[in-house]
């Protein structure tokens, strides 16, 4: 690491502290990923075991959360619902960014006929409403989480090409492209070694605010009984079957509830911390 890097990274970490609201939201992003790493030592029983003589059973000392209608332990279900809300957030956000960029790259660095296509496709497709477009899609093609990541994935890209392409449009009129251009450096060492890394502050930003959107959306679909399917735990089908119980048994919704709030919270407030940490405007 050279002293430019080890310097961006100081001034960074020293603005990102500064903001306690993303300090929590990064603490709180950290033990979801170690709730969901460690499910199977935290969670006292199996997400999917069926206890006919405990069913709806308040919390209490041996069920923190509850059980549900079938009598499985609704604090295991939470939290093997972190682990699959995390891996459809990560990978849903991961394929809409690969899309984003690619098209905000190309789209921005050779401009012209290639850029209009581009962005008049990135203009239709914003057209559409977004939950509405993968309702229709998720009616086609049978419920899975596969199918849910891939989805997510492909109808959220859009937001990330807009700001590539205006990070490239501003980044290859500088100095130090024109000075690679004249040594004869191809457009794809341009745009991988010089272009890209300039560019992925404001990606870093729109994939994590991402995150949180992709988990909401799933648990939306879920709850709507065309994302992830039962008996694997979901927050949003947890969410289900708390709607038809919601007068007697309300920590089937409370918890799964709780538990969608405070990730996309987190992950939005993190996300907000990091954009006002490198956005040089607000610091002077």
């Amino acid at each position: 690491m050279d002293f430019r890097t080890s310097f961006f990274y100081t001034v960074f970490w020293k603005r990102f502290r500064r903001n306690r609201f993303a300090l929590a939201g990064a603490a709180v992003v950290a033990l979801l990923f170690i709730v969901s790493l460690c499910a199977p030592l935290i969670a006292p029983y199996d997400p999917a075991a069926i206890d006919a003589y405990r069913v709806l059973l308040p919390p209490s000392a041996s069920h923190w959360m509850g059980t549900d209608e079938l009598g499985r332990d609704v604090f295991t279900r939470v939290i093997y619902g972190t682990r699959i809300s995390l891996y459809v957030g990560f990978v849903a956000v991961g394929i809409a960014v690969a899309i984003g960029t690619l098209v905000g790259l190309i789209s921005g660095f050779y401009g012209g006929w290639i850029e209009s296509v581009l962005m008049r496709f990135v203009d239709i497709m914003l057209c559409f409403p977004t939950f509405f477009l993968i309702l229709a899609v998720i009616a086609l093609l049978e419920p899975s989480i596969w199918n849910i990541m891939l989805i997510i994935g492909i109808t959220g890209w859009m937001g990330v090409a807009r700001l590539v392409r205006a990070e490239v449009l501003s980044i290859k009129e500088r100095d130090y492209i024109m000075a690679a251009r004249s040594i004869g450096a191809s457009d794809i060492r341009i745009l991988l070694l010089h272009i890209l890394p300039n560019a992925a502050a404001p990606v870093l930003v729109a994939a994590t605010l991402g995150v949180g959107g992709a988990i909401l959306t799933e648990s939306a679909l879920s709850f709507l009984g065309i994302g992830v399917q039962p008996p694997m735990p979901s927050w949003g089908n947890i969410l289900t079957s708390g709607k038809d119980y919601l007068e007697f048994a309300w920590w089937l919704s409370l918890f799964p509830g709780l538990a969608i709030l405070v990730t996309v919270l987190a992950y939005n407030l993190l996300g907000e911390g990091i954009r006002d940490a490198l956005d040089p405007r607000i610091h002077g």
